[in-house]
């Protein structure tokens, strides 16, 4: 299963069909942007194995300088991957959706940027630490819970053990 309505939150368990998609989207990603992409990689929760998710693949772009990206916005529309301003401070934010549904998050950051290392370090050391993963995981459960219609409020209840965990995969 990968999408889910705007705006709600829903977990479901790990699914290896979300890699073989992501490979896809990364894909697509390399041949529009060519060169432009100095890397890119499928992060968020759906890149770690052992923890439940909202069925939204998130891939992170990394740029020079995220207004690299910006000549770019007509081409990935054309594709159907929507640019959304000003959703996430320090990067450059597009979706792709079918209607209400969305199926992606992709995040254009600069290479040696604060946002691109935290994607990378905090899927590697979840990866790495199962017992770090599981209690992101029950903490994610608890909050879906609470905030099954308000993903603003699920993702910022989410920022301290986030916060908690970089500074852990970060020493």
């Amino acid at each position: 299963m990968i999408g889910l309505k705007s705006g709600t939150v829903k977990l479901v368990q790990h699914q290896e069909e979300w890699h073989e998609n992501a490979e896809n989207v990364i894909s697509v990603l390399k041949q529009l942007l060519g060169d432009t992409a100095l890397d890119i990689q499928h992060v968020g929760s759906t890149a770690i194995c052992s923890i439940h998710a909202k069925p939204i693949i998130d891939i992170a772009v990394a740029v020079h300088d995220i207004k690299d990206i910006l000549p770019y916005i007509e081409v990935l529309k054309q594709h159907n991957i929507f640019f959304h301003e000003g959703a996430v401070a320090g990067e450059v934010f597009f979706v792709m959706e079918d209607g209400d549904i969305r199926t992606h998050h992709i995040h254009i950051v600069k290479r040696n940027g604060t946002g691109w290392s935290n994607y990378i370090s905090f899927r590697d050391y979840l990866n790495a630490n199962p017992e770090k993963a599981m209690m992101y995981d029950e903490f994610k459960r608890k909050s879906a819970v609470r905030f099954a219609d308000d993903r603003k409020r699920y993702t910022a209840s989410k920022q301290e053990i986030i916060g908690q965990l970089l500074s852990e995969a970060n020493m």
